[in-house]
């Protein structure tokens, strides 16, 4: 029991905690100390800010991390990406690891697999590499070259928006459009008025009307049309015969109407008479004598 002594297991301790640390440390990073893996190399010209323990991907399912990352000082431009995946996992010839950008500017490692079922790369392989700026790529090479195009036309409309907003007879206007929006309340609220206490003594006007028309035709359904122009045919037939005879000159109204030799005739007893009276009025003894013992 002497070799245990306080100092040893103090040392002890310090070992196993130092090796927590550590185990803790790249378990944090995504490397499993007790699981056994292997590693295979990626050739890229830009890394686009890959990092290392950044995780790498195969079909969405996490099959490993980026272990070490190595610059080609001597020959700029070459950059070696180390990962380090699943021993489990088989890696078919043909197969290449693509960078790729997300929205919020992080960079992922997708292995691209390939369908060969015959060759496969062996550890310590050289995987070919690709970058894929994904969506941002896509707005840089499809959005940005018709935002360029559109910036002079956008700058010209801006100069017109400015020049129109400078106007002084902008103010007016909307002075006026507010003076057209206060009379259309005004005129809303008058139609609404109208709809609520005018219209519904319309509508019960309209209904007697209806009522009284329904009357009506009901009264028009119970006369003898046929009795009543049979009636208006035989008086029409007597205006006519009437007015036959009043054209003809075998009978008195005819000869009034239509002979002018008894028109004159009658006209000149009419002057005549008047002649008399006007003479009966100025000497009436001529024509009137009057006795009261008898004498002539």
């Amino acid at each position: 029991m002497k070799y245990f002594t306080k100092e040893v297991k103090i040392g002890i301790a310090g070992i196993v905690s130092l090796c927590m640390l550590v185990y803790g440390i790249n378990y944090l990073k995504g490397v499993n100390l007790f699981k056994p893996s292997s590693y295979f190399y990626v050739k890229y010209k830009d890394i686009q800010g890959l990092a290392k323990s950044s995780p790498v991907f195969a079909d969405g399912f996490r099959i490993g991390i980026v272990s070490d990352i190595f610059y080609d000082y001597e020959h700029p431009g070459n950059v070696t990406v180390e990962v380090e995946l699943d021993n489990a996992m088989r890696i078919p010839k043909g197969t290449h690891a693509e960078l790729v950008t997300e929205m919020l500017g992080t960079v992922k490692m997708n292995i691209i697999l390939a369908v060969n079922p015959n060759e496969a790369y062996s550890i310590g392989d050289t995987i070919p590499g690709t970058v894929n700026n994904g969506l941002m790529e896509a707005v840089t090479k499809s959005v940005m070259p018709q935002m360029e195009k559109m910036l002079p036309k956008l700058d010209s409309i801006l100069t017109s928006l400015n020049k129109i907003a400078a106007d002084p007879n902008i103010p007016a206007t909307l002075k006026s459009v507010r003076k057209t929006a206060d009379n259309l309340a005004e005129t809303t609220t008058q139609l609404r008025s109208f709809m609520n206490n005018d219209v519904p003594q319309l509508t019960n006007k309209v209904n007697t009307i209806g009522d009284n028309l329904i009357a009506v035709s009901n009264n028009l359904k119970g006369i003898d049309y046929a009795s009543t122009f049979s009636k208006i045919d035989s008086t029409m037939a007597n205006v006519k015969m009437v007015t036959a005879k009043l054209n003809r000159k075998d009978n008195s109204l005819g000869l009034l109407l239509n002979d002018s030799s008894l028109y004159r005739n009658l006209s000149n007893t009419g002057a005549n008479a008047s002649l008399l009276l006007q003479d009966l009025k100025a000497n009436p003894k001529r024509y009137v004598h009057f006795s009261i013992f008898g004498r002539k």
